[in-house]
């Protein structure tokens, strides 16, 4: 058995994940603690819960998701996993954070492992298959559990919206594909975990997703 708990962090209300296992194993997916609250909110629940954290994941490397890479990196000096279509993204966020509000923005460390598409991850008892799914970002990905029907989807999917496609690397085509080829084959029970606002299911999706008007 799995949990997932969220905290929702920064100004932009990101989503923050800590899956863990049965065994105290955990990962952190896109750390979007930035003020000195937020940081110590993320770290006293790992350490009130006894959680062994063993790898930092990004979905993709927007300002608001990769807020806590620094903090988390040097706290818990943890395996940090991107996509190397995603680098420019996350290189580009030290030029422009101020911008967004948050000038004490610390600048993420370098991920030392590579995500590309196909990939499996094993983290104890935790498991994720890797899907890519750029048109968000150009090296976004999820992380799909097929055997506990969640996935971990960042900015793809939204309840009955999708991400958006204006940034740098962003495609409104690229996106569509990615939902029509990737997002919408996964079983329709499958749980969405979203990066901002509530899950939701990829059942639910297909039949109601704002997107559906684009293709």
């Amino acid at each position: 058995m799995l949990y997932i708990d969220i905290f929702a962090f920064n100004q932009f209300q990101e989503n923050t994940y800590v899956v863990s296992d049965e065994q105290k194993n955990c990962v952190i997916i896109d750390p979007g603690c930035y003020t000195s609250e937020e940081e110590e909110a993320i770290t006293s629940f790992i350490i009130e819960n006894n959680l062994k954290p063993l790898a930092l994941l990004n979905t993709h490397a927007h300002i608001d998701h990769v807020l806590g890479n620094s903090y988390i990196q040097n706290k818990f000096n943890l395996d940090y996993y991107l996509h190397s279509e995603d680098l420019v993204t996350l290189n580009s966020v030290s030029n422009y954070a101020h911008m967004y509000g948050f000038p004490g923005y610390k600048v993420s460390p370098q991920p030392n492992k590579t995500l590309k598409n196909g990939d499996k991850l094993v983290f104890g008892e935790i498991e994720f298959d890797v899907l890519f799914t750029p048109g968000h970002a150009p090296g976004h990905v999820v992380f799909y559990n097929k055997e506990n029907k969640f996935v971990i989807n960042g900015d793809v999917l939204f309840k009955g919206s999708y991400g958006r496609v204006d940034l740098p690397g962003g495609s409104m085509e690229v996106l569509k594909k990615t939902i029509r080829d990737v997002m919408f084959e996964l079983p329709d029970e499958t749980v969405v975990h979203c990066g901002h606002g509530p899950a939701t299911t990829i059942g639910k999706e297909k039949i109601s997703n704002y997107i559906l008007q684009e293709f």
